[in-house]
């Protein structure tokens, strides 16, 4: 089970963009990679085609390494928490943050 989510809300907690906040909009659990709304924008230089004659310079998003987001708990206080997996007595698995006594992540 994938501990961080698409449409999870996360923290960077390393790196340049330490502190900022944002929707993760893709996971790679292949490369451990997340790519979060906002942080880590790049931009990549476009040759002139037949769709875009005059080229120009496209924005993207750059994917960043997963351990260096923490999944936000609390929206308004800004809380992260680590993540953890519990089994249920129907044999399913459920996320729990490990900060709030393994309560339930929806």
């Amino acid at each position: 089970m994938a501990r961080i989510r698409k449409d999870d809300i996360v923290k960077i907690i390393a790196g340049a963009k330490k502190g900022t906040t944002g929707k993760v909009l893709a996971v790679d659990s292949k490369k451990g990679t997340v790519l979060v709304e906002g942080v880590g924008v790049g931009r990549r230089h476009v040759k002139p085609n037949q769709l875009n004659p005059v080229g120009g310079k496209k924005d993207i998003h750059v994917p960043m390494d997963i351990s260096k987001v923490a999944l936000v708990v609390d929206e308004k206080s800004g809380k992260t928490s680590r993540v953890g997996v519990v089994k249920n007595a129907d044999g399913g698995k459920t996320r729990v943050a490990k900060s709030l006594k393994n309560k339930e992540i929806k």
